[in-house]
């Protein structure tokens, strides 16, 4: 993967830097922090749910039908969440939605206590899915719309990593939780309040975004944004040139088809989707894959995977900072696609070498996804950026929701081979798509 080159950091005629280029302060970093609930809370909601359901569906005795929708069921609201509240943020502000999102999230996740059947269960976790969706459009668009673009896809690039942190902390607490069997899934589901409340009460006070702002000619609010959370030393010049470009641009989803964009907005579908059917299919019903796999539960199954689950997600910041956006993606989709293709078309292979083959594409999945947050928002201009990464977002989500749902029973009639070489074959077209369409993004000022 060919290294990326950073422009450099110019200043500006009168001599204070530009928006861009500002340094980095405890404001960035407070900003992305924020920002880390959404990842957290997917990962989380994501994991226990795969816990769950190993008591939930004996008591409740649906088949793998309903099975497959409450384990879809977050990603059909996430879906839900990132195209409407992300189109809706480009229009009222990302500030407000940033709070009421997690308002949603914390009292849905109680709520998950109560249920008594399945329709209930599936209907709560469609609104956690609203929440953490709109989230994922809101949250790395006001990261990405703050940050110095020096630094934003680090920042951008550990929002995701902790997506697997919060997927690992499901895994061990569930795990220990739900070995006391009989209602403990309602306090494993529960828990998942808990981060919401933290997230929601240090947001208050968020500012919104001065590129919006300006977008939207309020230009005196987001000189004061600037000035209080940036520092009086930005050229807020510099904002107002770019953001005029941007706000030219058709504030609507048709925009992201117009001829300088389509592309770009099609490259970002085909890329997210073809990484996270993968992904979710797998990671949702890991103790039904592991199961077949011919692993049990262990440190040398489950817990080995989550140990690598982390080590690529920290090895993916470097991956991010180090190397262009293009290399990285087109270099990622092959490496899993060879490392996840032998467990379809070689189902007599050793099973010591299949599960190190897995380890392979665990680690090089959990890396890559870092991009997920990255190059979304390096995709768009301002008026049309929350809309585009809520795109992006939710129908990725279409497609992981339509894999975690077949996948119970592409295993069951097709057997357990043929389905991890229809999810191989995914990787494979993600790096086509990828070395056609991926464009290079780093470095890039945002307009």
């Amino acid at each position: 993967m060919p290294e990326k080159q950073l422009a450099p950091a110019p200043a500006t005629d009168s001599g204070r830097v530009s928006f861009d280029d500002a340094p980095l302060n405890r404001f960035h970093i407070k900003i992305t922090a924020l920002t880390f609930g959404a990842n957290f809370s997917d990962g989380y909601h994501l994991g226990v749910i795969g816990i769950a359901l190993t008591l939930i569906q004996p008591q409740m005795k649906f088949g793998s039908v309903w099975e497959g929708l409450i384990g879809a069921s977050a990603l059909i609201g996430i879906f839900l969440g990132s195209i409407t509240l992300g189109w809706l943020a480009d229009r009222i502000g990302r500030q407000r939605l940033y709070m009421l999102n997690f308002a949603l999230i914390t009292v849905a996740s109680v709520a998950q206590f109560w249920v008594n059947g399945p329709i209930e269960l599936f209907v709560l976790r469609i609104l956690i899915g609203i929440g953490i969706g709109a989230d994922y459009a809101i949250g790395p668009t006001l990261v990405a719309e703050f940050c110095p673009r020096k630094h934003r896809g680090f920042l951008l690039a550990s929002l995701t990593a902790m997506w697997t942190v919060g997927y690992i902390c499901s895994y061990f607490f569930g795990n220990y939780l739900i070995d006391m069997g009989g209602d403990s899934w309602r306090w494993l589901l529960a828990t998942s309040a808990l981060p919401a409340v933290v997230v929601l009460v240090m947001r208050m006070g968020t500012p919104e975004s001065p590129r919006w702002l300006i977008g939207k000619g309020r230009v005196e609010e987001a000189r004061a944004v600037v000035r209080e959370y940036i520092g009086p030393h930005v050229d807020f010049e510099s904002i107002v040139v770019d953001s005029d470009i941007s706000a030219k641009a058709a504030s609507s989803y048709r925009g992201l088809f117009a001829p300088e964009q389509w592309r770009k907005t099609a490259f970002g579908i085909l890329y997210y989707n073809c990484q996270v059917i993968p992904y979710f299919a797998i990671y949702t019903f890991l103790p039904i894959v592991m199961a077949k796999f011919g692993f049990e539960n262990g440190f040398l199954g489950d817990g080995l995977l989550n140990v690598f689950l982390f080590l690529g997600s920290i090895g993916g910041l470097w991956f991010v900072a180090r190397f262009s956006r293009r290399g990285f993606v087109i270099g990622s989709f092959l490496v899993m696609a060879v490392a996840l293709g032998p467990m379809g078309v070689w189902p007599g292979a050793p099973k010591l070498l299949l599960f190190v083959l897995f380890l392979v594409f665990t680690f090089t999945m959990s890396a890559s996804s870092n991009l997920d947050q990255v190059y979304p928002p390096e995709l768009f201009s301002t008026s049309l950026r929350s809309s585009g990464v809520g795109l992006l977002n939710g129908l990725s989500r279409v497609g992981s929701a339509a894999g975690t749902f077949l996948l119970p029973m592409s295993i069951d009639h097709l057997g357990f081979s043929p389905s991890m070489a229809i999810l191989s074959a995914f990787l494979v077209l993600g790096a086509v798509f990828s070395f056609v369409w991926a464009p290079e993004t780093s470095g890039a000022t945002l307009d």
